[in-house]
C-alpha cells in the first residue's frame, strides 16, 4: 500500500490559513522543496520566511514526522503544503514520503531541506544547477566545501570520517560531507527512493552507496550551514553511537546485497 494512501494533508482549524492545497500544485514551478519535520514549530517560521525571501516561487510540503507540538498547524498556516504522518516513521521515512509526494503530484526535481535552520536557502540555486543541467543526478550540498558556521561533537566528526572512508573504499571517490541531508534530486532518483530502495532512519553514507551501486552520477556543491536555530538533534549523546552502529550495519548490508546480486548475475550468464 502507497503510504501517501493512509496519510492525508493537515486541515487547518476554522479561521486559519489552509496549509496549501491537498491535491495538484500550487505554482508552476517544477521542483518541490521537501522539509522532513520533527518538533520544528519554533524554527519552522524561520526557516519558511527564509525559504520565501530566497527561493520564492518553488513549492514547499513539510511532512510532519508525528510531531507532538504544533508543528503541522505553524507550516499550514505558513502556506506549505502539509503531510502529517500517523506514526514517527524517522528522517529516512519522512524524507521517502516526500517523494512520493513529489511523483504524485507530477514535480521533476526535489530539494530536500531540514527544518531546523541549518540549511542556507540561498544556496539552493547553486543545488539545483547542476541536476537541472543534466550533469548529475543528485547534488550534495557540502559543509566543507562551502562555509561552517558551527562546530559538530567529536563523536559526529568521528563518523563522518569513518562513514567518509567506506564510501571512498566502496565508491572510489571521495564525498566530503556524508552526513549532509541538504540535497537536489532528479526525477530518475525520485523514482527510485520512493520505492523501497531508501534508508528508514538515517539516510546518510548507505544512500551515496545504493545510489552508487544503482548507478546514479553523484557531484557535490559548496554550501552555508549554520547552526540548529532551535531544539535537540537527532544526533545528540548516546544517539551518536547507536547512529554510527546502525550506519555500519546498513553498509554491509547493502553491500553483501550487491556482491549477492553479482554471484547470481555471474551465474545466470
Amino acid at each position: 500500500m502507497n503510504i501517501l494512501d493512509i496519510v492525508c494533508p493537515y486541515e487547518a482549524p476554522m479561521g486559519a490559513q489552509e496549509g496549501g492545497a491537498p491535491v495538484g500544485r500550487a505554482t508552476k514551478s517544477d521542483v518541490l522543496v521537501i522539509i522532513p519535520a520533527y518538533n520544528e514549530a519554533e524554527n519552522l517560521p524561520h526557516v519558511l520566511a527564509d525559504l520565501a525571501r530566497c527561493s520564492s516561487g518553488l513549492d514547499v510540503v513539510v511532512i510532519d514526522d508525528s510531531s507532538w507540538d504544533e508543528t503541522p498547524r505553524v507550516a499550514a498556516e505558513l502556506g506549505a503544503h502539509v503531510v502529517s504522518l500517523p506514526n514517527n516513521l524517522g528522517y529516512g521515512g519522512a524524507l521517502q514520503t516526500g517523494f512520493k509526494f513529489a511523483l504524485e503530484r507530477g514535480y521533476t526535481y526535489a530539494v530536500t531541506l531540514d527544518g531546523d535552520g541549518q540549511h542556507d536557502c540561498a544556496c539552493i540555486a547553486a543545488l539545483l544547477k547542476p541536476v537541472q543541467a543534466g550533469a548529475a543526478d543528485v547534488a550534495i550540498g557540502s559543509r566543507f566545501l562551502g562555509e561552517v558556521e558551527y562546530h559538530t561533537t567529536w563523536a559526529k566528526r568521528l563518523g563522518m570520517r569513518l562513514f567518509g572512508a567506506v564510501v571512498a573504499r566502496y565508491t572510489g571517490r571521495r564525498i566530503t560531507d556524508v552526513t549532509s541531508g541538504f540535497q537536489a534530486l532528479n526525477h530518475k532518483v525520485l523514482t527510485f527512493f520512493a520505492r523501497d530502495n531508501y534508508p528508514a532512519d538515517y539516510p546518510d553514507a548507505d544512500m551515496l552507496l545504493l545510489l552508487h551501486y544503482a548507478g546514479f552520477k553523484v557531484t557535490e556543491v559548496p554550501v552555508n550551514m549554520r547552526n540548529r536555530l532551535a531544539g535537540v538533534s537527532m544526533h545528540t549523546s548516546w544517539k551518536v553511537f547507536y547512529y554510527i552502529f546502525k550506519m555500519f550495519l546498513s553498509l554491509f548490508i547493502i553491500w553483501l546485497r550487491q556482491k549477492t546480486r553479482r554471484r547470481l548475475a555471474e551465474a545466470t550468464s
